[in-house]
């Protein structure tokens, strides 16, 4: 499929400013973010398609390139390095890409609390810290949560592997704590690839890979790092996770992703929740559905029965006259709303159940039956009248 036009996925004109831009973006992350449209895989691809072009747009190099060369400009769908998000696009730009690049351009703005109310973003940080050091990277980990733990709130444990400021050397890389300008970027941290193309000259920005961003390199590398500052380590991290949260909803825990380089701030842990597929219950927004089977007996006269819901066991009335198919609400029975007091309900569809055996005395009694119904009027009252 032929990707858009980036200003059309944004509703803008081609003389739009930063400011257009970011209003724009940020009317569409509002409307289509997985938050808000759980389970949409339409929103998902709409939100990730409008942080896509974003990206590219609210940068001047790309979007002089882009404006000159069209999605042509970024290859085979990768974009140019040295944007907001750091990551690849076109192709290579998923929904996690898309939801780590809102967290850079939004974390510390009110729209976090708009959307969710639940204290997930993250502060907006510099990617260098007080001493020039180069932020650490965020990490990313699942979390999968039963319904009841969704129900209730739930406090978790993990276990993440992540990169610590060496201990030796105290995360500068140097033995003497000495270190010399990059030579290979001159201590700018970014070094700049001029390519040929079709189209003429491409001018990419990247990441220095000799010092790593840093712009200077350790004289005497500390043997226990090799010079990196960093050693991988394993800690262990306690979540709080609170009542009412959906598939897609992400917690920010700062300062638990890999540490920072040289005095850096540390990156953040991104905990994306997944929901455990429950055997009895299917979740619709904050309502839950569960089907159960019922006799004919209880069908034609009622009954009482004893129904699970997540916080427990009730009695649900099956009044008579029931048909197959039929369903039953259990007001507030269902999910919480994040951080609110409303519930949604419990919705219990019946199956009237027809037995594949019956004993020698249900047959009589069934027989009987089909005898009462060629004598009597026909219905429901026939067979109430017959089992009263």
């Amino acid at each position: 499929m032929a990707k858009r036009d980036y200003y059309e996925v944004l509703g803008v004109g081609k003389n739009a400013t930063e400011d257009d831009l970011k209003k724009a973006y940020r009317k569409l992350a509002m409307q289509y973010h997985p938050d808000k449209n759980p389970g949409s895989k339409e929103a998902e691809e709409k939100f990730r398609e409008a942080t896509e072009a974003y990206e590219i747009l609210k940068d001047t190099n790309k979007r002089a390139q882009y404006d000159q060369f069209g999605h042509s400009a970024f290859g085979q769908g990768g974009m140019p390095g040295g944007g907001g998000a750091g990551f690849g696009g076109g192709a290579g730009f998923d929904i996690s890409d898309a939801l780590r690049a809102f967290m850079n351009d939004f974390g510390g703005d009110s729209v976090f609390s708009d959307l969710f109310g639940m204290g997930g973003g993250r502060r907006s940080r510099s990617r260098r810290g007080s001493g020039g050091g180069a932020r650490g990277n965020d990490l990313q980990v699942h979390i999968k949560l039963k319904l009841s733990e969704i129900n209730s709130g739930v406090t978790k444990t993990l276990k993440v592997k992540r990169k610590d400021s060496c201990t030796e050397c105290k995360g500068t890389g140097s033995r003497s704590g000495k270190k010399t300008t990059c030579s290979h970027c001159n201590g700018a941290g970014r070094v700049r690839h001029v390519s040929n193309s079709f189209f003429g000259q491409l001018v990419q920005e990247s990441v220095c890979p000799a010092c790593n961003g840093e712009g200077a390199i350790a004289s005497d590398p500390c043997k226990a790092c090799d010079g990196t500052g960093r050693q991988p380590s394993e800690t262990t991290v306690s979540i709080d996770i609170p009542a009412g949260v959906s598939e897609g909803n992400y917690i920010s825990v700062p300062g638990k992703g890999d540490a920072g380089i040289s005095g850096g701030h540390a990156g953040d842990l991104i905990v994306l929740i997944q929901e455990e597929k429950d055997e009895f219950f299917e979740r619709h927004g904050l309502d839950v559905v569960c089907e159960m089977n019922i006799s004919f007996s209880e069908a034609a006269i009622g009954a009482s029965r004893t129904v699970p819901t997540i916080d427990g066991k009730v009695s649900l009335k099956i009044p008579p006259g029931t048909q197959s198919e039929n369903i039953f609400r259990l007001r507030g029975k269902g999910l919480p709303v994040l951080h609110g007091s409303q519930k949604g309900d419990q919705l219990v569809k019946v199956h009237v159940h027809t037995p594949d055996r019956i004993s020698r005395e249900e047959r009589e009694l069934f027989e009987k039956l089909a005898e009462y119904e060629k004598k009597s009027k026909s219905g429901f009252d026939k067979i109430r009248e017959f089992f009263s």
